[in-house]
């Protein structure tokens, strides 16, 4: 056939990180299903969705069944109320947005890939290890792609002093994913002035901002000067429990302009082309997640991850073992013991004690010998791994 497609797809791992996880786990299933697997690998959530969510919910459905109430198309951009909500988040910690800014999507997974569809042939920074869709997003559009790398040295917190003092879009997720680093309002600021300076873009994931505990910046709009140089992509996926029910946001502040074009109606036309909004009763879920009763509520789930992730670092401590992440984010990211590789770790895991997490080196090159635990087990689940763990390590 003489159709062409795009040749950058070859140029992609074979395989998504996490699929090659899951192979290898049912290949192991299927020749010992007696044995009982703890998944610690994905970042999935495993408490269902709060009380003022599901009433939110199940009202929303309620509407859909009235003629006088249902709802077909909205609006792209998220309806009015879904906005507010987000709004009126970010007036919590000291940012203020305008409506127009504020986007509603399914998820800070789409808009991370969707992003890349407003720029040109830019050359791209991502830190080394990071969350695999920077990455891969940009070898599909067949962008020049540097890496920033972090490391145990910079405390997995790589500064602009380490790179050429050149344009990029650059990639920052704070707190991070897999490290659990987290950026100061200093160390941003560096970064801010950095891209105002260089006339480059942040695309900053803020994903994980709900985890934060202390006095760490949950937004770049925090810092000034950022309303000119970045967009910031968040969701309510960590923060609400939101992984099978998608919504998230995207901004992209009126002043942003790159190359004498405003980068602002350019998302909302991409939006309007390629999206047609996040559903009706999703987004009064997503309402009722952000309310203070709501918020109430995901930030009690969230102390329930976060003492899974305590545990999981007290028995690290008690081994000797070197680890970051656990106080500001759902991740435990430890160098490997006894020299061993990230798969090697991984493997026997999986074999000696049914245990699944996620090899550092699917998130970057610097990621060779470390590995990520996520809190997000059950209580149940979390303290039986340490139970396997405390015996084999």
């Amino acid at each position: 056939m003489s159709i062409k497609v795009n040749e950058n797809y070859q140029n992609l791992e074979q395989n998504y990180l996490f699929k090659t996880i899951a192979q290898k786990v049912n290949a192991y299933t299927e020749l010992h299903p007696d044995k009982k697997i703890i998944r610690l690998g994905i970042g999935d959530v495993t408490l269902p969705l709060t009380n003022k969510v599901i009433e939110a919910l199940h009202a929303a459905v309620d509407e859909m069944g009235h003629q006088e109430t249902f709802k077909g198309y909205g609006n792209e951009q998220g309806y009015d109320f879904a906005i507010d909500a987000v709004m009126k988040h970010y007036q919590s910690y000291g940012v203020t947005l305008n409506k127009k800014e504020v986007f509603i999507s399914d998820g800070a997974k789409s808009d991370c890939g969707n992003i890349t569809d407003i720029f040109g042939d830019n050359e791209i920074l991502i830190p080394d290890p990071v969350y695999p869709v920077y990455l891969d997003s940009n070898i599909m559009c067949g962008r020049k792609i540097n890496f920033i790398q972090a490391s145990q040295e910079n405390n997995f917190l790589p500064m602009p002093n380490e790179v050429e003092k050149k344009s990029y879009i650059i990639y920052i997720c704070s707190p991070n994913n897999p490290t659990g680093a987290v950026y100061s309002k200093y160390q941003l600021k560096q970064w801010v002035d950095f891209a105002n300076e260089t006339e480059s873009v942040i695309i900053f994931d803020s994903a994980y901002e709900a985890y934060i505990h202390g006095d760490y910046p949950h937004s770049i709009f925090e810092i000034e000067g950022s309303r000119t140089c970045a967009i910031e992509i968040c969701s309510l996926s960590k923060t609400a429990g939101f992984t099978g029910t998608r919504m998230g946001w995207t901004i992209v502040p009126i002043e942003l302009v790159c190359s004498g074009t405003a980068l602002n109606p350019m998302w909302n036309r991409r939006q309007s082309t390629k999206f047609n909004g996040t559903a009706y009763i999703i987004q009064k879920a997503g309402e009722a997640a952000l309310s203070p009763d709501g918020f109430k509520e995901c930030k009690e789930h969230i102390a329930y991850y976060m003492e899974n992730a305590k545990l999981l670092s007290d028995l690290l401590n008690k081994k000797g073992i070197w680890h970051t992440g656990g106080i500001s984010s759902p991740y435990i990211w430890l160098k490997c013991p006894n020299n061993m590789s990230s798969w090697e770790f991984f493997d026997y895991l999986l074999n000696e004690l049914q245990i699944v997490g996620t090899p550092g080196c699917g998130f970057g090159q610097q990621g060779e010998g470390y590995f990520r635990l996520t809190a997000f087990g059950s209580r149940e689940s979390t303290l039986e791994a340490i139970e396997r763990l405390e015996k084999a390590l």
